[in-house]
């Protein structure tokens, strides 16, 4: 029995070169997308079209080699981008995807288009003014005040005076601006006191939170729900408006998260005091291969990567870390699993994809001094501030506020003055 089925005829050219698009990327080993773009909580959708000023001002083997050694290690971008000899295919929505052209060589490459500005274009720093002109934003981690517990970066012994990441933070930051100021440096302040950036509050993020949830497979009950819109609140929601805030208004040369490390504690009313003390800084950098699953996360990584970010982000924490471990003595941290690498030459340096560095369109130093919860440390913090040294939990110590201040000045001194 023969069948005609002439629309066949009519159809088959079209039908064959969907075939063809569909081998592509089945070759590439790309898993199909899902019809609505994924993007992580909170997220805006990304405008790749914004990203067409860095066409032809990279070349393949410095693409490839970005990729490889600090933004997606051991092959962790492959299903979502698909690199040839002339360009590179990044998968967007739905099976899409937006092409990024190469330059031919480094000498023909096209100049990189950024709002910040490197260590070699700036101009006018002198002796005095190592710091001149130089944009700085410094971003206090966290909130504290009364949105410390909500955070958990509070904890308290007996009635000592509590611990409160946030408000430590603050106090550094303001600290830290009048020295920076006086050296030159034009700075700015995520954020002035204690309260939110963002106007979003955690009762205003349930559908966030309940959709989050059902994307972690966790279970959906009252208590889930107001610990997720919490989290949402101070982890995503505050982090996305000072970035807004930083790329749109302020657009720094380079921001400083300020930071300070802790151990477990278990109960914030009866903290375990470690033995643990560390220090480490991070940059942007090791994204997974579920975190690259992520529209927005795939246009942030190749951001940071195009506008090279990181060779900027390296040497200026470089300087800084190696300040602050001579300053404090205090030994590396280290990252177990693969959630964080190695870079650059000091054991104190990881690349790591954090929402704030990964946002923040500048170049980062993700500062992580000093264990809070350990013995020596939370003496000094009830010490508080004071001038020159003093003796405290049993050796003769500077304020550990001017300590922290002093090691990041002296780094962006030896980083930005005059060679």
């Amino acid at each position: 029995m023969r069948y005609n089925f002439p629309a066949l005829k009519l159809y088959f050219p079209v039908f064959s070169t969907l075939c063809i698009w569909l081998g592509v990327f089945a070759c590439a080993g790309w898993a199909a997308e899902p019809q609505v773009s994924r993007l992580s909580p909170l997220a805006e959708m990304p405008s790749w079209r914004s990203l067409d000023g860095y066409q032809e001002s990279i070349t393949h083997e410095d693409f490839v080699d970005l990729l490889d050694r600090v933004y997606a290690p051991a092959g962790a971008w492959k299903d979502v981008i698909r690199v040839e000899a002339d360009r590179a295919l990044v998968m967007t929505t739905a099976g899409n995807f937006w092409e990024l052209r190469f330059a031919e060589s480094r000498e023909t490459a096209k100049p990189v288009r950024r709002k910040w500005r490197a260590r070699s274009e700036l101009t006018g720093r002198t002796k005095d003014q190592p710091l001149h002109g130089v944009k700085i934003t410094l971003d206090p981690g966290h909130i504290g005040g009364d949105w410390a517990k909500i955070e958990e970066r509070w904890f308290q012994i007996g009635g000592s005076t509590p611990v409160t990441e946030g408000d430590m933070t603050l106090y550094v930051a303001k600290m830290l601006a009048e020295r920076l100021d006086a050296l030159g440096a034009q700075v700015t302040i995520t954020r002035s006191n204690s309260r939110p950036v963002t106007s979003l509050r955690p009762d205003r993020l349930t559908d966030e939170a309940m959709k989050s949830l059902v994307e972690k497979d966790q279970a959906i009950t009252p208590a889930s729900v107001k610990r997720e819109a919490e989290r949402l609140f101070y982890r995503a929601a505050e982090i996305r408006r000072r970035a807004r805030l930083v790329n749109a208004r302020l657009k720094p040369d380079l921001v400083l998260c300020l930071h300070f490390n802790a151990e477990a504690w278990g109960n914030e009313s009866r903290p375990t005091l470690s033995e643990k003390n560390h220090l480490h800084f991070l940059v942007t950098g090791a994204f997974s291969a579920s975190e690259l699953g992520y529209e927005d996360q795939r246009f942030n990584m190749l951001q940071k990567l195009l506008s090279r970010a990181y060779p900027e982000e390296l040497a200026v924490t470089e300087s800084i870390a190696d300040a602050m471990s001579a300053n404090t003595g205090l030994p590396p941290y280290q990252y177990i699993g693969t959630n964080a690498i190695k870079v650059g030459r000091s054991p104190y340096i990881w690349a790591r994809n954090l929402l704030a560095n990964r946002l923040f369109n500048a170049p980062v130093v993700y500062l992580e001094p000093y264990v809070m919860n350990n013995r020596e440390v939370f003496a000094r913090i009830q010490a508080g501030d004071y001038e020159g040294v003093r003796e405290v939990a049993g050796a003769i110590r500077p304020s550990i506020y001017r300590e922290y201040v002093d090691s990041v000045v002296h780094g962006l001194v030896d980083y930005y003055s005059p060679k």
